[in-house]
Parts: C-alpha cells; sequence; structure tokens
C-alpha cells in the first residue's frame, strides 16, 4: 500500500483542532482557567462550610438521638425545638439574644456620641491641634478589643472572680457587680473600642458638606435647628446608617469583651453562647446559634445596602464653589481641646498604664509593692499553670512565634488571592465568573467572624471524602485566616486592576513573554502597593483577632490572643494583662510602619 505524502495527510478532525488550539490559548493566557479555579475554592472555602453548618444545624448529631427520638444522621427539627422552645430556650437563645441586643444598643449609642462629638470637633472647629486630635482618636482602633477589658478589671474587679481584685477592691472601696461585670463595663468598653469608626465615617462626611448650604439656609432666615434638621442630619443619614450597623455588626461578632466581663456574672450574649455549646460538644445548638448570627450580619449588611441606595437622593456635587467653613469656637477652643484630650486619655493612656502598672505591681496600681516579677520571675509563688514571669519561660515565644507565622502565611495568602481574583475580574471575559467572584469573596464580610468559624469548624472538623479532618491544625486557621480577611484584599486588588491599563501586558505579550512571566515581571512589581497593603493589613488584624482563632485552636497550637484569655480563665491577670501589652505594642508599631510605608493615615483628611 502506497504511503500518503505530507500534502496527501488528512487534516486533523475538527474537534482535535479546537482542543489544540484551546491549549495554545490556555498557555499564553490562562485567564479563564485561573478564574475556574478560583471559583472552585471559593465555593469550598466560603460557601460549602455555610451550607454544611446548616446542614448540621438540621441532621441529628451523634448522642442526641436518646432525646430526639431519630437515628443520628436523619433530617431533624429537634435542634429548632430545643434552642427556640424548649424549657432550656431562654438560656441558651432568648437571654443571650436579648443580651446582645442590650449591648449593641448601648455600645452604638455610646460610640455616637463620643464619636460624632469629636468627628465635628476636628472637622468642623478651630480647635487647636485638629491634626493630632485626628490620629490621636483612631489609636484605639489599633488595640485588641479586649484591652479595655482587662483594664476595667484591673480597676474594678471584686472577689466574685478567681484571682486577685482589683485597685478599687484593694483599697476598701466595694465595686457592686453590675459595675465589675455585665451589661455596663460591656457598654463601655467596648463602646471606648469601636468609637473611632463613628469618627472616620461621620468625619468624613461632615468634611464633605458644603457650607455654603448651611450660609444659604442661614440667609433666608432658616434657625439653627432648621438648619440642621433640613440639610445636616439628611446629608449625614449615609454615613450615621453605616456608623450604627457596622458597630452593630462587629458587636454581633465580638467574643473577647463579653467573655471577659461577662462570664463572672453569667452574662451571656450570643457570641459566648456559641462558643459555650462548641465546648460542650452541642454541635447541633452550636450550628442553630451559627446560622442565626450569620442571618443577622446578612441582614445587617443588606439593610445598610438599602438604606445607601435610599439616601443617594441626600447628594451634594462639591465644585471649586464647595466650602469647608470653620465654626470658631471662641473661649471654648481650649477647654474643647481639653474634651478632646480627655477622650483620647480615657481611651488610650488610662487603658495602657493601668494593664502596664498592673504588671508590676503585686496590689493593684499600688507602686509601693513594685515588682518585675510578672515579667522575669524564674519562679511565682502560687503559680501553677503558668509558674513564670511572661517573658522566662518558652510559652509566650512559642505563642508569638505560632502568631506570626499563622497570621504572616494568612495575609502572604490573602494578599496574593486578592490581587489574583481582581486580575480575573477585571481581565477575565466570562462576566458570570467575574460576578460569582466579586460577591463570593465579599461573603465573609457579612459574616461575623465567631459565626464563620463555626461555619468551618462544621465542615473541616471531620473527614470529608479524601480531605481529612483539619481541626486542631495550623493548616485550617491558615486557611480561615486569610478567607476571613479575603473582602478587604479582593476589593483592593480589583480597584488595583481596574487603575491599570492592559497595555503594557499586551506589549510583553508580543515580545513572546509567558502568562507568568508577564505576572512576576510586569503585574506584581507594578501593583506591589496594593501587595503590601494587602498583607499588612490583615496581618495587623489577624493579630488581634480573638474570635476566630478561639474556635479553632487547641492546646497544642497556641497564639497570643489564646494565651491571653487562658491567663484570664485560670485567674493569673497581671500575666494576662502582659501578654494583652505585647499585642498591642506589636499591633500599633506595624500599624504605624504601614502608614509610614503606604504614606496613608487612618485618620486621612480628618483635621486637615
Amino acid at each position: 500500500m502506497a504511503l500518503l505524502t505530507k500534502a496527501q495527510t488528512p487534516p486533523p478532525p475538527p474537534r482535535r483542532r479546537r482542543l489544540v488550539y484551546r491549549l495554545r490559548v490556555l498557555r499564553h493566557d490562562p485567564t479563564a482557567a485561573l478564574g475556574l479555579i478560583l471559583v472552585i475554592l471559593l465555593a469550598y472555602l466560603v460557601v460549602a462550610p455555610l451550607i454544611a453548618v446548616l446542614s448540621d444545624a438540621f441532621r441529628l448529631q451523634y448522642g442526641d438521638d436518646v432525646h430526639a427520638g431519630q437515628q443520628p444522621g436523619e433530617w431533624t427539627g429537634y435542634y429548632l425545638w430545643r434552642v427556640f422552645r424548649s424549657q432550656i430556650s431562654g438560656l441558651l437563645f432568648w437571654e443571650p439574644l436579648l443580651n446582645t441586643l442590650v449591648i449593641a444598643v448601648g455600645t452604638t449609642l455610646f460610640a455616637l456620641v463620643v464619636g460624632g462629638g469629636m468627628a465635628w470637633l476636628v472637622t468642623r472647629t478651630n480647635v487647636p491641634g485638629r491634626r493630632w486630635l485626628a490620629g490621636a482618636l483612631v489609636v484605639p482602633y489599633m488595640l485588641p478589643s479586649w484591652t479595655f477589658s482587662l483594664a476595667w478589671l484591673s480597676l474594678f474587679k471584686n472577689e466574685r472572680a478567681a484571682g486577685q481584685v482589683g485597685f478599687l477592691q484593694a483599697q476598701g472601696i466595694r465595686t457592686p457587680d453590675w459595675l465589675a461585670y455585665g451589661a455596663v463595663p460591656i457598654i463601655v468598653t467596648l463602646g471606648l473600642h469601636y468609637y473611632p469608626f463613628v469618627l472616620l465615617l461621620v468625619g468624613n462626611a461632615l468634611r464633605r458638606i458644603d457650607a455654603q448650604l448651611e450660609d444659604s439656609a442661614r440667609i433666608l432666615g432658616a434657625p439653627q435647628r432648621t438648619v440642621i434638621r433640613r440639610i445636616v442630619v439628611p446629608l449625614m443619614l449615609p454615613a450615621l446608617s453605616s456608623a450604627v450597623l457596622l458597630v452593630v455588626g462587629r458587636v454581633l461578632g465580638t467574643f473577647g469583651t463579653p467573655y471577659v466581663l461577662g462570664l463572672p456574672a453569667d452574662y451571656r450574649v450570643l457570641s459566648t453562647g456559641l462558643f459555650q455549646s462548641i465546648r460542650d460538644r452541642s454541635t447541633g445548638v452550636a450550628s442553630v446559634l451559627a446560622t442565626v448570627i450569620v442571618v443577622i450580619g446578612v441582614l445587617i449588611v443588606l439593610t445598610d445596602t438599602r438604606l445607601m441606595r435610599e439616601h443617594r437622593r441626600f447628594v451634594t456635587v462639591g465644585g471649586k464653589g464647595a466650602m469647608d467653613r470653620l465654626s470658631d469656637l471662641r473661649r471654648w477652643r481650649w477647654p474643647l481641646f481639653g474634651l478632646g484630650l480627655a477622650v483620647f486619655v480615657v481611651s488610650v493612656l488610662v487603658p495602657v498604664f493601668t494593664l502596664l502598672l498592673s504588671t508590676v505591681t503585686r496590689t493593684p496600681l499600688d507602686l509601693s509593692t513594685f515588682t518585675l516579677d510578672y515579667w522575669l520571675a524564674e519562679k511565682l509563688p502560687g503559680a501553677v499553670g503558668f509558674p513564670h514571669g511572661v517573658l522566662r519561660g518558652s510559652e509566650l515565644w512559642t505563642a508569638a512565634w505560632n502568631s506570626l507565622r499563622i497570621v504572616g502565611l494568612a495575609s502572604l495568602i490573602c494578599a496574593v488571592a486578592g490581587l489574583l481574583i481582581g486580575y480575573v475580574v477585571v481581565r477575565g471575559t466570562a462576566p458570570r465568573v467575574a460576578a460569582f467572584l466579586r460577591q463570593v469573596s465579599f461573603l465573609p464580610y457579612l459574616i461575623p467572624g465567631i459565626a464563620f468559624a463555626a461555619a468551618s469548624l462544621s465542615l473541616f472538623a471531620v473527614a470529608r471524602g479524601p480531605l481529612p479532618a483539619l481541626y486542631g491544625t495550623t493548616f485550617l486557621l491558615i486557611l480561615v485566616m486569610a478567607v476571613t480577611h479575603l473582602p478587604y484584599s479582593s476589593r483592593s486588588g480589583i480597584a488595583a486592576m481596574m487603575q491599570l491599563g492592559r497595555e503594557p501586558e499586551e506589549a510583553a505579550q508580543i515580545a513572546g513573554a509567558s502568562w507568568w512571566q508577564r505576572m512576576r515581571r510586569i503585574i506584581f512589581p507594578i501593583q506591589k502597593g496594593a501587595l503590601v497593603t494587602g498583607i499588612v493589613l490583615p496581618f495587623i488584624s489577624g493579630l488581634k483577632e480573638l474570635s476566630i482563632v478561639i474556635m479553632l485552636t487547641t492546646t497544642g497550637t497556641q497564639l497570643l490572643t489564646t494565651l491571653s484569655i487562658g491567663l484570664v480563665d485560670y485567674g493569673y491577670t497581671q500575666l494576662a494583662n502582659a501578654v494583652v501589652l505585647v499585642i498591642a505594642l506589636v499591633s500599633f508599631t506595624m500599624t504605624y510602619l504601614t502608614q509610614r510605608l503606604t504614606k496613608s493615615s487612618l485618620a486621612s483628611g480628618l483635621g486637615g
């Protein structure tokens, strides 16, 4: 049989030609494949945990079959009945829900009064030192949220809780339980931590209001209350509603402060109730509580979105004629500066120095009993679980290394993933993939941290298919912390890629550069600012994170935050305060270096 010549060789079939063409395109531009991989990862790491926790709420768990009268694994409404309708539903849900609402409303009012007042002071008046005040008043956000609660205990703690009493009790001043523990101290301490949110949001909104609008109303004879009611308040509504909902959402998922100040008085909120259910291995009840927290968190953000849409009609378009006129305080300039300084002292200096003094005195804040034993002693009398100063043993250094290693890796993954998501969303040609990545990468922002940690625990605590159980592993901590902070890095990555044209990448592609070479030599170097921000900001937040890690760590993986809470449980107040000071020092240092590196400021624009 005669051999076919090259010219006579039949062409490859159309299906094969399409496959070869797609492989060549994929080699030069794997954006579509990268988008598919990211879709699968986000579906598994973000959506699947929520489905798993919802499933656990409606499937009977092992050990509950006797009470429910069903077989483990069957669909059931037993946990809904137990949480919402049983004889102990008040203890499990209704009482913690009421306490959560009380804390949320009280904290929000406190933050609005303090943050709103300080925002007006530094943006709309000629108070001395406006720029300094604007920067100083956001420092409380750089501190761990439970810094204030530990400082509160150092001052007001009574004999009801284990360990040494606070300063007032040591001086013979009886502190009642309502002042030492429960709603009042939780509201005050959380308000001191979260008022910077109101300061930033309201302050930026006040700066954008054209003062000529107010002047025009006054010229037309409108009294001051009418100007405020008809002009200032409508223009401020978007910022005020966002501030309120942001504070409420944060309070909903806060664990450290309600745990430290609520536990001695058995004052439970939803977050501590969820933690207690998981510690008691009540998986079904914990799943119902986590689902409730997730639903409330989502509703809060959706409400904020709806309000923002409704308030768009209250908009001023600033231009050359826009004016930001400062109110002349006259003889009240220095007294009001003293008020702003007092807020800074109470929210920053008092808690920090209270914690510091408590770590160097045997009797709380009594300098005549000065000692460095809580920092340097080789052996502390009466201490069992932690028998030495914090700088002596290996516990602090191990926890610090674990924190830096886990949070650092999570931040690096978070930053790279955020930039890749931004690349696919902006450069990709599949609108459905882009929409999925944009929305799902933002989903963790809608969910309080402790609820997302509980959802991840439902998915990864047991072996599923080829994946082993990950509970208690470093890998799970890194994974969940990266996913939790993904909304910030993904939004940063999308914004950065939208500002970068296609021309540099297309020129490199014409020159024969592969996709990886284009990413390594063009995209990453140009977007190094977004990468640095995407690494450092999650690192700062992750270093202070407690709500997530308290759910996912075991005794074998101690972090700085869990070490501090563990010392609180032991009643070693001075040692716990010392660890919190270490966290605050690292957090403040990293925040300062970040602002210097990125040439930005948390209080950017305020007091300018």
